[in-house]
């Protein structure tokens, strides 16, 4: 082995975890027609190399006359004689209505955040002498949330947007958000949780004890948000990294969907698709079918394993 074949392996080599095992395919029975939350989601074969099988769907609902949701979906395997490294980068944005531009918004937003994080992290990884980035992931998205949030309020004054991102490489996920748009980790035994904390006033109410969640659910300012991109300085991002499961499911989405279709429907919906896609069209579908009263975004990523 070169020098130069050493030097990647051990850049690589950063970027992962060890090699996990992979399980042989397993029959399975089939599921009910109306699941329980606990019940385990619907089992899919192992892939060689593991990589992560990604869906979306979007619709401007039934009660809008224009789309302020914008989406970001790039996935890819690099894989050679030494290691596989995934990754992906998934975004959504969601335009804030009330405020002038939002779809312009959402879409800088998703621009601005995704050509960052390409540029810095992407291109290099694909070069022919990579080299680790200078900066935690950490560090990375929340400069890429800031120039996302400086381009909006120098393009668009007055205008702002939710956006959850998430970046996947190797082992490592992290994630970036601001608003009430949410991204959930589905496992395969059946359970839903939320990675996000909704920026809105009747979640803040709710947390500190003013409002029960049900009174949230029909609050006339359950739309308000106090934190967004293009809104507010100074301006203060969640961002945390966590150890990416071996297996499971990361879905990403706009309150045009989390807002009208519970949790359990969400993952029923999951647990029954045979695919991603289907899914996540299953999701939309759901959503315009109990009125649509918003734009409508979903992305749902297979986890490896």
């Amino acid at each position: 082995m070169t020098g130069e074949e050493t030097s990647v392996k051990r850049m690589l080599g950063k970027l992962r975890g060890p090699k996990k095992e992979q399980s042989k395919e397993l029959a399975t029975k089939p599921l009910p027609k109306e699941p329980s939350d606990k019940e385990t989601v619907k089992s899919q074969p192992a892939l060689e190399p593991p990589q992560l099988i990604v869906g979306c769907a979007q619709s401007i609902g039934k009660q809008r006359d224009h789309n302020e949701d914008a989406l970001f979906s790039l996935t890819t395997t690099l894989t050679s004689d030494y290691q596989n490294v995934p990754f992906g980068l998934y975004i959504v944005a969601d335009g804030m209505g009330g405020h002038q531009h939002g779809e312009v918004a959402s879409g800088i937003a998703i621009r601005t955040m995704a050509s960052f994080l390409v540029q810095k992290l992407y291109a290099p990884l694909l070069s022919v002498k990579p080299t680790p980035p200078d900066q935690s992931l950490l560090e990375i998205m929340q400069d890429g949330v800031q120039e996302a949030h400086r381009a909006i309020t120098k393009q668009v004054p007055g205008g702002g947007t939710t956006m959850t991102a998430v970046l996947i490489l190797g082992d490592q996920m992290t994630v970036a958000h601001v608003g009430d748009s949410r991204a959930y980790l589905i496992s395969n035994n059946g359970n839903i949780e939320s990675l996000t904390r909704d920026h809105s006033l009747v979640k803040r109410l709710v947390e500190l004890g003013q409002i029960t969640t049900d009174e949230a659910a029909t609050h006339p300012q359950r739309n308000v948000l106090y934190r967004a991109l293009g809104q507010g300085e100074p301006f203060d991002p969640d961002i945390h990294s966590l150890h990416l499961p071996s297996s499971g499911f990361l879905l990403l989405c706009s309150d045009g969907l989390w807002n009208v279709v519970s949790e359990a429907e969400i993952l029923r919906l999951i647990k029954t698709s045979y695919s991603p896609e289907e899914a996540c069209q299953k999701l939309v579908d759901a959503a315009n079918n109990a009125g649509g009263p918003d734009n409508i975004t979903a992305i749902l990523i297979r986890l490896p394993g």
